[in-house]
């Protein structure tokens, strides 16, 4: 089932014709983003700001003005930020809302890409224990087996646990394997824990694992991050279609901000991929308040996050050149979408470094 859902992915991305012209130049008669979506009702959904974008419609209506098709390209959270690096890396994406280090890794590789839109302040990693183990720490898990999926965003965070704890991955036997097969690997004993999003809440809830970490007991900056990153040659080349598809994005934000809108967003959020009151749950966990959730400003947080992503993944040998992290932000997009859609003010311009 994982392989199948892994070949769909890489089906309809290689499918995606991307920009056009390889380097980004000439006439664009596509123009698609690719994240992380799941199977709903016999259909694939995309959760979160994705969604929004898709269900108001907005994009699609402003690019066939131009001329320009919108595609929104699935990926399951089987293949995640690889599969769409290798998107990026052949040109065949031009937008994708996917994790920070995932991104990291692309651009340490050669595949230039910006930030153009930030879609919020972060989510929490959890390090949960299988049923029945006596752990309550990571000290407690040396020599043990840990199922973390790499080069994935939650592996960031769980290297600084590690770092913190003055240990090295090498304590632990990692096993690579993705979150769909953890449920499995946990209830058989094959891992004795694993490094999760809200999932992890998930595995508790159904008895299958304990929490006995999460990064809501760490600096804000360990946090997991996602954001909408664009190929380079394709914002340089084409910034009216850029803008138009970060507005998109604010818009969307703006709608998810507003508390009356807050049911329906943790029931759109839960579509395929968790009970709603786990949703519930991780969002009250972060303690971050609902109108900042999704906001879209390069807040000085947002800058110290990248640089400590770029600095900590290269001391730490997970990526082999260094990444700038000031070239990695282009925040022009979003000034320009807070002034045309009167938003100036809506959301904070700074984050709290600590909860």
């Amino acid at each position: 089932m994982i392989l199948a859902m892994a070949l769909l992915a890489s089906t309809l991305i290689a499918g995606c014709s991307g920009s056009g012209n390889a380097d980004g130049a000439g006439a664009v008669k596509t123009v698609t983003i690719a994240s992380i979506a799941f199977p709903y009702q016999g259909k694939q959904v995309f959760n979160g700001l994705n969604g929004v974008v898709i269900e108001q419609g907005w994009l699609k209506e402003q690019l066939a003005k131009k001329g320009v098709d919108l595609v929104f390209s699935p990926v399951s959270t089987a293949v995640g930020g690889p599969l769409i690096n290798e998107g990026f890396s052949g040109k065949r994406i031009d937008f994708a809302a996917y994790g920070d280090f995932p991104a990291a890794i692309a651009v340490a590789g050669g595949v230039p890409l910006k930030i153009v839109a930030p879609v919020g302040q972060g989510q929490d990693v959890y390090l949960v224990v299988r049923k029945g183990l006596p752990a309550n720490s990571l000290a407690d898990l040396k020599g043990k087996r840990i199922a973390l999926h790499r080069g994935r965003p939650w592996e960031l965070p769980f290297s600084k646990l590690v770092d913190s704890k003055g240990l090295k991955l090498d304590d632990f036997r990692i096993v690579n394997i993705n979150p769909a097969a953890t449920p499995a690997a946990l209830e058989s004993g094959s891992v004795d824990a694993a490094v999760l999003m809200s999932d992890g809440l998930l595995f508790e809830q159904k008895g299958i694992a304990r929490v006995i970490w999460s990064t809501r007991q760490a600096p804000a900056d360990w946090r997991m991050r996602a954001e909408l990153f664009g190929r380079k040659d394709f914002v340089d080349v084409h910034p009216d279609l850029t803008q138009i598809v970060v507005e998109a994005f604010v818009r969307a934000a703006a709608w998810s901000s507003d508390e009356a809108n807050k049911a329906q967003v943790i029931r759109d959020t839960a579509r395929g991929a968790m009970p709603e009151e786990i949703v519930a749950k991780d969002y009250a966990n972060s303690d971050i308040p609902w109108r900042e959730r999704f906001s879209p400003i390069f807040s000085p947080a947002l800058r110290t996050h990248y640089h400590s992503v770029a600095d900590y993944a290269l001391e730490r040998g997970l990526i082999r050149n260094k990444v700038d992290a000031d070239a990695l932000l282009d925040d022009r997009f979003v000034k320009q979408a807070l002034k045309d859609l009167k938003l100036e003010g809506f959301w904070s311009q700074s984050a709290q470094e600590q909860r």
